[in-house]
């Protein structure tokens, strides 16, 4: 098993240590929601198919994250409160590279 260490701010601005697995092909929504990081049915509404939004998430630290699909852009070009740095939980792999990740979700829309 290989973990890796990420931070995750919440939405109340509480930072949370925690650790993600890589072995498991868990995407970052789902890491938000093992740990209950935010309140149920308010994040990963569509399961994680990149068409709801809910779980956009601000990139803090500077790692090179895979390039954004079409679907990612297209749905991020209709949320709320995007920024430079958002991105799509449920499209974030968790991968050895990502190790020290830093986050922090958006607000809910």
């Amino acid at each position: 098993m290989s973990d890796i260490t990420i931070k995750i701010t919440d939405r109340e601005g509480v930072t949370h240590t925690v650790q993600a697995p890589t072995d498991m092909n868990m995407n970052l929504m789902e890491v938000v929601r093992s740990y209950e990081l935010a309140p149920e049915g308010t994040i990963g509404i569509c399961g994680g198919m990149a068409m709801c939004a809910s779980c956009q998430c601000y990139v803090n630290s500077d790692h090179e994250l895979p390039e954004m699909t079409d679907d990612e852009d297209a749905m991020l070009a209709e949320a709320f409160y995007v920024e430079d740095n958002s991105r799509l939980g449920c499209q974030i792999h968790m991968s050895t590279e990502l190790e020290g990740l830093e986050v922090t979700l958006a607000p809910e829309s």
